[in-house]
Protein backbone atom coordinates (compact mmCIF):
# COMPACT_ATOMS: atom_id res chain seq x y z
CA UNK A 1 0.00 0.00 0.00
CA UNK A 2 1.30 3.30 -0.75
CA UNK A 3 -0.33 6.02 1.49
CA UNK A 4 0.12 9.67 0.16
CA UNK A 5 -0.50 12.68 2.82
CA UNK A 6 -2.00 15.21 0.22
CA UNK A 7 -4.65 14.78 -2.06
CA UNK A 8 -6.23 17.02 -4.89
CA UNK A 9 -10.16 17.13 -5.68
CA UNK A 10 -10.90 16.35 -9.49
CA UNK A 11 -12.37 20.18 -8.91
CA UNK A 12 -9.24 21.66 -7.54
CA UNK A 13 -7.26 19.53 -10.51
CA UNK A 14 -8.91 20.94 -13.26
CA UNK A 15 -8.02 24.81 -11.77
CA UNK A 16 -4.46 23.65 -11.04
CA UNK A 17 -4.08 22.70 -14.56
CA UNK A 18 -5.66 26.16 -15.73
CA UNK A 19 -3.29 28.29 -13.64
CA UNK A 20 -0.34 26.16 -14.58
CA UNK A 21 -1.16 27.22 -18.16
CA UNK A 22 -1.57 30.54 -16.65
CA UNK A 23 1.40 30.96 -14.76
CA UNK A 24 3.45 28.34 -15.01
CA UNK A 25 4.67 25.82 -12.58
CA UNK A 26 3.32 26.02 -8.84
CA UNK A 27 3.39 25.51 -5.49
CA UNK A 28 1.72 25.42 -2.40
CA UNK A 29 2.02 26.50 1.28
CA UNK A 30 0.02 26.58 4.50
CA UNK A 31 0.99 28.63 7.60
CA UNK A 32 -1.58 28.20 9.56
CA UNK A 33 -1.77 31.83 10.53
CA UNK A 34 -5.11 33.17 11.40
CA UNK A 35 -7.68 34.05 8.67
CA UNK A 36 -6.45 33.10 4.80
CA UNK A 37 -3.33 31.78 6.37
CA UNK A 38 -4.89 28.71 7.46
CA UNK A 39 -5.76 27.69 4.19
CA UNK A 40 -3.59 26.33 1.42
CA UNK A 41 -2.11 28.93 -0.96
CA UNK A 42 -0.74 28.78 -4.41
CA UNK A 43 2.23 30.49 -5.78
CA UNK A 44 4.28 30.51 -8.50
CA UNK A 45 6.78 27.67 -7.85
CA UNK A 46 9.72 29.54 -5.34
CA UNK A 47 7.93 32.18 -5.28
CA UNK A 48 7.16 31.46 -1.51
CA UNK A 49 10.57 30.91 0.11
CA UNK A 50 10.63 27.77 2.64
CA UNK A 51 13.00 26.87 4.96
CA UNK A 52 13.67 24.37 8.06
CA UNK A 53 10.18 26.04 9.94
CA UNK A 54 8.75 24.10 6.98
CA UNK A 55 7.79 20.84 6.14
CA UNK A 56 7.60 19.30 2.56
CA UNK A 57 4.24 17.23 2.53
CA UNK A 58 3.68 15.61 -1.00
CA UNK A 59 4.78 16.08 -4.82
CA UNK A 60 1.37 16.50 -5.91
CA UNK A 61 1.33 14.83 -9.44
CA UNK A 62 -1.64 16.93 -11.51
CA UNK A 63 -2.90 14.99 -15.20
CA UNK A 64 -2.00 17.38 -17.33
CA UNK A 65 0.53 19.36 -15.57
CA UNK A 66 4.06 18.70 -16.45
CA UNK A 67 5.53 18.62 -13.05
CA UNK A 68 4.85 17.86 -9.75
CA UNK A 69 3.35 20.85 -7.48
CA UNK A 70 5.14 20.53 -4.46
CA UNK A 71 3.03 21.07 -1.08
CA UNK A 72 4.64 22.55 1.88
CA UNK A 73 3.42 23.31 5.50
CA UNK A 74 4.73 25.53 8.47
CA UNK A 75 6.18 23.05 10.64
CA UNK A 76 4.41 24.79 13.67
CA UNK A 77 0.80 23.49 11.62
CA UNK A 78 2.59 20.36 10.88
CA UNK A 79 2.21 19.53 14.89
CA UNK A 80 -1.29 20.00 14.82
CA UNK A 81 -1.90 18.20 10.96
CA UNK A 82 0.44 14.95 11.43
CA UNK A 83 -2.55 12.75 12.33
CA UNK A 84 -4.55 13.63 9.22
CA UNK A 85 -5.10 13.61 5.50
CA UNK A 86 -5.34 16.44 3.64
CA UNK A 87 -7.62 16.79 0.39
CA UNK A 88 -7.11 20.09 -1.58
CA UNK A 89 -10.16 21.24 -2.75
CA UNK A 90 -11.72 24.72 -4.38
CA UNK A 91 -14.77 26.48 -3.66
CA UNK A 92 -16.55 29.28 -4.60
CA UNK A 93 -15.54 32.79 -2.49
CA UNK A 94 -12.93 35.09 -2.17
CA UNK A 95 -9.52 33.83 -0.82
CA UNK A 96 -6.07 35.18 0.09
CA UNK A 97 -5.34 38.37 -2.55
CA UNK A 98 -1.95 36.49 -2.09
CA UNK A 99 -2.80 32.77 -4.07
CA UNK A 100 -3.01 32.87 -7.77
CA UNK A 101 -6.59 31.17 -7.42
CA UNK A 102 -8.14 34.84 -5.81
CA UNK A 103 -9.03 36.68 -9.32
CA UNK A 104 -10.58 33.42 -10.46
CA UNK A 105 -13.45 33.70 -7.81
CA UNK A 106 -12.43 30.55 -6.04
CA UNK A 107 -10.74 29.62 -3.13
CA UNK A 108 -8.53 26.58 -2.17
CA UNK A 109 -9.22 24.94 1.10
CA UNK A 110 -8.33 21.73 2.89
CA UNK A 111 -10.52 18.56 4.14
CA UNK A 112 -9.23 16.29 6.12
CA UNK A 113 -9.64 13.17 7.68
CA UNK A 114 -7.64 11.33 10.40
CA UNK A 115 -5.27 8.85 9.07
CA UNK A 116 -5.67 5.24 10.55
CA UNK A 117 -3.35 3.70 12.41
CA UNK A 118 -1.85 1.41 9.25
CA UNK A 119 -1.72 4.97 7.23
CA UNK A 120 0.34 6.55 9.97
CA UNK A 121 2.63 3.77 10.35
CA UNK A 122 3.65 3.68 6.19
CA UNK A 123 3.83 7.78 6.87
CA UNK A 124 6.18 7.45 9.95
CA UNK A 125 7.89 4.70 8.07
CA UNK A 126 7.44 2.13 11.09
Amino acid sequence: MSVARVAVTPEAAILLRRLRGAYGALMFHQSGGCCDGSAPMCYLAGEFRTGGADVHLADLEIAGVPEPVPFWMSAAQFEYWRHTHLTVDVVPGRGSGFSLEAPEGVRFLIRSRLLSDVELAELDGR
